[in-house]
């Protein structure tokens, strides 16, 4: 079984920087994409950034384009989210996934498996 745990949440003021940590723990992920997600009170869960199984390619919504940077490390099984200029709107629970499938991660159906999310909390 598959859990992926995140970590890094918390509180700071606009501008500011966090980092977002996830990682898997019972089986190796290497070979899946690995992504983030999050979800704003009273919103619908969105895509926020996904990352290849190489780390070769990454794609980012545009709304944070610029602003967040997705990486990973295969030899810890885990994937990580900085984020830079942070602003109120990117208040939310931010959720890690992880799927063989590059293009599910995107779309958000179908995806293998899901973190419990950890709260960022941007204040003005």
């Amino acid at each position: 079984q598959v859990q992926l745990v995140e970590s890094g949440g918390g509180l700071v003021q606009a501008g500011g920087s966090l980092r977002l940590s996830c990682a898997a723990s019972g089986r190796t992920l290497s070979r899946h994409a690995m992504g983030w997600f999050r979800q704003a009170p009273g919103k619908e869960r969105e895509f926020v950034a996904v990352i290849s199984w190489s780390g070769d390619t990454t794609r980012y919504a545009d709304s944070v384009k610029g602003r967040f940077t997705i990486s990973r490390d295969n030899a810890k099984n885990s994937v990580y989210l900085q984020m830079n200029s942070l602003k109120p709107e990117d208040t939310a629970v931010y959720y890690c996934a992880a799927d063989n499938n590059l293009r599910q991660i995107i779309v958000g159906t179908g995806v293998d498996y899901w973190g419990k999310g950890t709260l960022v909390t941007v204040s003005s």
